[in-house]
């Protein structure tokens, strides 16, 4: 294997510009998974970053995702932590929803053929652990107050109130809100988060239960009550339910016995649901940010979209952002790009219509399970029908609900594989996940052909079998050219481009 091209290894510096004020490559707003894979990834290629969250540090943190996906477990694999982050929870290889609808997980071509069950604090804690691995200012309980894009045309001053009520400023050369759904830096910016609620008074806890669900994950829909039951390994489920009868406002209380209810009347039994260690009530909004790119600030993850919980696609949607913008950030700061602006720009046109189709994809599954009345529930018949006998229509299902299948445009005239995923191909030089963790193009070609020049850190590897074709796969694993010619001068084209 040959590296033709290397990350810059000098350390993380802050430099201070002014008294009070911290100078550096990237500001990220919001460390949940969404902020910490970006940090984490920048901090690796030797850029400085400052991450503000305004939540305290506590261990534990109690949040709402639960579900970790095939395609988030491989962009996990490619930075060490998938197979760690594998053993804190329970892997279920198929799914079955509303009693009909089954979906076989295994059928995926991955490591990591199965949805983990595994609460987001798992997954926050080996992020973090990364984070602050690789040199990362992690401040908690510090949040932003106000963002000024006009005293320059290179940087972006923030101000940035610290957990003690001391108020600094922090000049970034760019800006990531990656803050949720009340990002502060989106209503900096003033752009709007239009959408809609979809539904309202949902109810979560995670609860014991003295009998056992006989399908690993449980889904169902009956009358006005919808439940969804998911274990987490380890004695305590996740679960929520709603019930179409009681709408309540987000502050109103809730007790265990009002979902005890729900799941009762959803599942013909409650499973001897008792002791919740939290339970809350929250509604449910589809809501997508027009732009995900104002200048030198980005929005990613519940900053840019939200939608329902159903398919548990948001926070694994998230990290996916972060890995498409972090190494165009990086490309972009440490002039490893021709044109820099062209692929910031980029983010937003590749991942811009993904987060549609996961708001329409997880809309599609809660309107389902909130079907009333005969004909709703016949079109529901019938459409979970169709998707358990059809095989292609299944196929893309998973693909679409697992990560795996999505793809970004190619250009007009491109090979057939450009803009998909790459799979963990077994090279010359050893898989190829475990190879973009280094953070570099990787160029695979028949053994014998010279490597060419590049400006952009890269990894030349290899087949172990007769292909002749040449792939070259971004850093995030997306396959950014493919060819069947591998002359000096066509790879070279093709490295420019």
């Amino acid at each position: 294997m040959t590296n033709s091209s290397s990350p810059s290894t000098s350390p993380n510096r802050d430099t201070t510009s002014a008294p009070g004020t911290t100078a550096v490559d990237v500001l990220v707003v919001g460390a949940g998974p969404t902020g910490l894979l970006l940090a984490g990834d920048l901090a690796a290629q030797g850029l400085s970053v400052t991450v503000v969250e305004r939540r305290r540090h506590e261990a534990g943190n109690v949040t709402r995702a639960f579900a970790v996906h095939a395609r988030t477990l491989e962009l996990l694999d490619t930075r060490g932590l998938a197979d760690e982050l594998v053993k804190t929870g329970t892997t279920l290889t198929g799914l079955r929803l509303f009693g009909r609808l089954g979906l076989d997980l295994s059928r995926l071509r991955t490591r990591f053929p199965f949805l983990l069950i595994t609460p987001q604090y798992e997954v926050e804690r080996l992020l973090e652990r990364r984070a602050r691995t690789s040199g990362v200012d992690l401040r908690y309980g510090a949040e932003l107050t106000d963002l000024d894009r006009t005293s320059s045309t290179d940087t972006v001053t923030t101000g940035i109130r610290q957990a003690d009520g001391t108020r600094t400023a922090v000049t970034a050369r760019y800006v990531v809100g990656t803050d949720g759904v009340r990002s502060s830096v989106r209503q900096a910016l003033g752009l709007p988060f239009p959408g809609e609620s979809v539904i309202r008074s949902i109810v979560l806890a995670d609860v014991r239960l003295s009998d056992e669900p006989a399908e690993l994950l449980t889904v169902n829909g009956v009358g006005d009550a919808f439940a969804f039951i998911a274990p987490f390994g380890d004695g305590w489920y996740r679960v929520m339910g709603w019930d179409r009868t009681r709408q309540a406002a987000d502050s109103d209380p809730v007790e265990l016995g009002e979902l005890r209810e729900i799941v009762r009347r959803a599942f013909g039994t409650d499973y001897g649901m008792h002791e919740a260690r939290w339970i809350s009530r929250f509604h449910s909004d589809e809501r997508q940010v027009p732009a995900y790119r104002t200048g030198r600030v980005f929005l990613a993850g519940d900053a840019a979209h939200v939608h329902s919980p159903a398919g548990g696609q948001g926070m694994n949607t998230g990290l996916q952002d972060a890995a498409n913008l972090s190494w165009k950030l990086a490309a972009a700061l440490r002039g490893h790009s021709a044109g820099p602006e062209a692929l910031l720009d980029s983010y937003h046109a590749e991942r811009h219509p993904v987060g549609t189709k996961v708001l329409r994809a997880s809309g599609t599954i809660v309107r389902l399970a909130m079907a009333h009345g005969p004909l709703q529930r016949t079109v529901r018949t019938l459409a979970t029908r169709a998707l358990s006998l059809v095989r292609p229509a299944s196929d893309r299902a998973i693909g679409m609900l697992s990560g795996i299948g999505i793809a970004y445009p190619a250009p007009r005239g491109s090979h057939r594989l450009t803009g998909k995923r790459a799979p963990d191909l077994g090279l010359a030089e050893g898989r190829l996940h475990q190879l973009l963790g280094k953070g570099a193009f990787v160029l695979v070609t028949p053994a014998g052909v010279p490597t060419p020049t590049s400006s952009a850190p890269l990894l030349h590897t290899h087949w172990t079998g007769d292909r002749t074709t040449a792939l070259l796969v971004r850093p995030d694993g997306y396959i950014a050219w493919a060819g069947d010619r591998t002359d000096p001068a066509t790879l070279r084209a093709a490295l420019t481009r």
